[in-house]
């Protein structure tokens, strides 16, 4: 079979962080939401499906979150548990845009290839923030949740405001991979392509 060539993000910035006094949390039979009565969480600029959130101010739910779904302008759901938590309108709540994962993609293992070669090519803006990094990560499960991916060694872009472009070979018969971008404060992620 042929290499396939894969986009797995297409240029992504970094979202300003968003404060607001009215940013609640509830766990209903296994769906778990952060939500606001007026604050705009979602849209043009803002969080999107995939993003990594690092939430401060709360009394039950300082952690990292992934954004898995968008609900509407105001709603968002997300993969890790949430504690129920109603806003007071008092006090700020803080989500911190920290990266991302890109959807997932079809490895060699998927293909039942047995060499696993994987290139992958990083290619980040000039005014991304340094010590930010990218990496891959991979999936044995042929239907993988958050649980199910582990980071792929030898993998790490660490940016340093002079390396703008970075790629790194790999090899393992993982089903599915996705890159994972963290520590982002600043700039974009302007590509990252795969060949498995």
């Amino acid at each position: 079979m042929a290499q396939t060539s894969t986009t797995l993000i297409s240029s992504k910035a970094h979202v300003t962080t968003i404060t607001a006094s009215d940013i609640s949390f509830t766990a209903t039979s296994g769906v778990y939401t952060i939500s606001s009565t007026s604050t705009v969480l979602t849209g043009s600029g803002k969080l999107a499906v995939f993003d990594l959130i690092t939430v401060t101010g709360t009394s039950n739910n300082n952690s990292t979150f992934t954004v898995k779904s968008v609900v509407s302008t105001t709603e968002i759901t997300v993969e890790e548990v949430v504690t129920t938590e109603t806003a007071d309108g008092s006090t700020s709540t803080s989500l911190d845009h920290t990266g991302f994962v890109s959807d997932k993609a079809k490895g060699d293992g998927y293909y039942s290839q047995p060499d696993g070669v994987h290139t992958v090519a990083y290619q980040v803006s000039a005014d991304f923030n340094a010590n930010a990094t990218i990496k891959m990560q991979g999936s044995l499960a042929t239907t993988p949740t958050g649980d199910d991916w582990f980071d792929v060694s030898d993998t790490t872009f660490t940016a340093d405001t002079s390396t703008v472009t970075s790629s790194a070979n790999f090899t393992g018969n993982y089903v599915w991979v996705r890159s994972k971008t963290m520590s982002m404060t600043a700039g974009t992620v302007n590509s990252i392509l795969l060949n498995s």
